[in-house]
This record gives C-alpha cells, sequence and structure tokens, in this order.
C-alpha cells in the first residue's frame, strides 16, 4: 500500500474488530460488518461466531494488510454487511 492513497474514510490506525484465529492465519474473512450505532467495523471467519476470549483489536491497516480485497468494502455504509462464500468469492453487500 505504500504508493496507493489509502481508500477507507477511516484512518489505518483505527481500531477494528477480529478473531485470534484470523490474526493467526487459522481462519479467513467471511463476514463484516460496518456498525450503524458506533461506526465500528468487525471481521468474523468462516469457523463461526467469535467468543469474548478469541477476540482481537487491530488497526484497520493491519487487517487489509491481511487480505487486500477487503479495499472493496473500503465504502461499505454504517448499518451494512458484506459476506463472501469461499475466500475466492466475490463481496456481496446488504444492509443488516
Amino acid at each position: 500500500m505504500k504508493n496507493e492513497k489509502w481508500p477507507f474514510d477511516d484512518p489505518p490506525n483505527v481500531a477494528v474488530f477480529t478473531s485470534k484465529k484470523i490474526i493467526g492465519g487459522n481462519d479467513w474473512i467471511h463476514y463484516v460488518t460496518h456498525d450503524a450505532d458506533d461506526g465500528a467495523w468487525q471481521f468474523h471467519g468462516y469457523s463461526g461466531p467469535t467468543s469474548e476470549e478469541d477476540a482481537r483489536i487491530v488497526g484497520l491497516g493491519e487487517i487489509v494488510k491481511m487480505d487486500s480485497t477487503l479495499k472493496e468494502l473500503h465504502d461499505l455504509p454504517l448499518g451494512w454487511h458484506a459476506w463472501r462464500d469461499s475466500k475466492e468469492s466475490e463481496w456481496q453487500i446488504a444492509k443488516q
């Protein structure tokens, strides 16, 4: 992303929610939410819901480094979510 313009309105260091499995490379991002109430981003794995003990907070820039397809969701409106059926699938989006 060195010579690339940052596509998100939120800065790369904004805190986002994800899981220990995703950070460890043991799961892939299947489901993303951009919460209406507080603007928070959540990145969930294919293996299912994240327990409180497995939840992790990282910077948005770090999660985008792990999966560059997330740049496609840079304009996901507040209160919307995105999902895909496989790591290679296109993102689908809808209002929550």
